[in-house]
């Protein structure tokens, strides 16, 4: 196994400059938890830059709950975590914020029991006053029968006013746990401002998860996929708003069955951040995700489904780094432009915080601030969330 030693962290969560990278700033956000991943970065409408994650002892584990935190405008600090949710039979995760048009900021998440993602429902709570509080818990997915519903992507809203919601289905598997080999994805929509929701499928989507809608400034909509199989981003795109979409096409770009985000930039220009690298790298292979976990939940009782010797399978285990950011010029055909936001040996072998076994760069979250500047939040070997600003002008700097 790789050394562990690792530079000791700034808990303080100022945002400083970088010594030697004039046009980076960095911090890390206060917590309070072991275990921190999955971030999701947002400015607000007051002006300040709100992020929240999970945290708790472990991933899958019943003391896993949504935190929150903000850089209020005009500081150069973060503010201490606030805790936003708290079932103490459930795991929650895979937390989004999302400004609605309406003037009201949602907190959406999921909740699984222990490991078992097939047993997922997703949460929100409504905040009036730009996350200072927040209104009570509500179920907005329920639980379907033998079928999670998981989040990871924020809303898309288009200019017709309809929200697009991604989402993805985590199917029980007769006889044996959830490890990710069917999961499919799909899109909720709303018309009347996330009072009713319909879904629409995407067709072919086995195995492409966490569906990140992008809405081009050509009106059509791209979607960009995690992999359960560790080989490529994926894409799929509508023309028609949302309401059927092409099947999801290996990209050029590598993945490595963990996490993305990519948002529009005001110039048109598609930021995405991820790990740069596949199942190719690989030296290890995990048997799924949370097999760590001593799960009090058994299999299902219904007898194995029969072994498809063709059947593709969930690949856990790639490296989690480096993490880069990639610029297309073109609504996601080309990436020319490319830099590396933090390198390391990325081993996830295990979802260890405790003991600082991990050393992920993952779960990237990316924004842009009015004034230009891209902000990205992400996994630090799933000790703390790191933010980072940089500019786009810092990206072709690299070259």
């Amino acid at each position: 196994m790789l050394d562990t030693v690792q530079t000791p962290m700034d808990r303080t969560g100022e945002v400083r400059p970088v010594a030697g990278d004039p046009d980076r700033r960095e911090a890390f956000i206060p917590s309070p938890c072991v275990q921190n991943h999955a971030a999701n970065i947002l400015p607000l409408r007051n002006g300040d830059l709100a992020c929240v994650w999970f945290g708790g002892t472990q991933e899958g584990m019943a003391d896993i709950s949504v935190y929150g935190a903000r850089l209020p405008a005009g500081s150069d600090t973060w503010s201490a975590a606030q805790k936003l949710s708290d079932d103490p039979a459930r795991s929650e995760q895979n937390p989004i914020l999302f400004d609605a048009p309406t003037g009201d900021l949602w907190l959406i998440w999921t909740a699984q029991v222990s490991g078992n993602q097939d047993t997922a429902l997703v949460r929100r709570r409504i905040s009036h006053d730009h996350g200072t509080t927040w209104g009570p818990i509500e179920t907005l997915f329920a639980q379907r029968p033998g079928c999670g519903t998981f989040v990871r992507q924020p809303p898309a809203v288009l200019c017709n006013g309809t929200w697009l919601l991604p989402i993805f289905h985590c199917p029980s598997v007769p006889g044996a746990k959830w490890v990710g080999d069917d999961d499919t994805s799909a899109v909720m929509i709303s018309s009347d401002e996330g009072q009713t929701w319909r879904e629409v499928a995407v067709p072919d989507s086995t195995g492409a998860v966490h569906m990140n809608v992008l809405a081009l400034h050509d009106g059509t909509l791209l979607a960009l996929y995690r992999s359960r199989w560790a080989d490529s981003i994926y894409e799929s795109r509508s023309t028609d708003n949302g309401e059927t979409w092409s099947a999801p096409v290996p990209t050029e770009l590598p993945n490595n069955n963990s996490s993305i985000q990519a948002t529009v930039l005001a110039n048109g220009h598609v930021a995405l951040v991820f790990n740069a690298t596949n199942a190719e790298a690989a030296t290890e292979r995990r048997a799924s995700l949370y097999d760590e976990i001593e799960d009090e939940e058994p299999a299902t009782d219904a007898a194995p489904a029969p072994v498809d010797p063709n059947k593709r399978t969930a690949f856990w285990g790639t490296p989690r780094a480096p993490l880069t950011l990639v610029i297309s010029p073109d609504g996601g055909r080309t990436w020319p432009q490319r830099r590396d936001v933090e390198t390391g040996d990325g081993y996830c072998m295990t979802n260890n915080s405790r003991d600082r076994s991990n050393r992920e760069l993952s779960y990237p979250s990316i924004t842009q601030t009015p004034d230009g500047a891209i902000h990205i939040a992400f996994t630090y070997h799933r000790q703390a969330i790191k933010h980072v600003r940089v500019s786009e002008a810092w990206v072709s700097a690299g070259e």
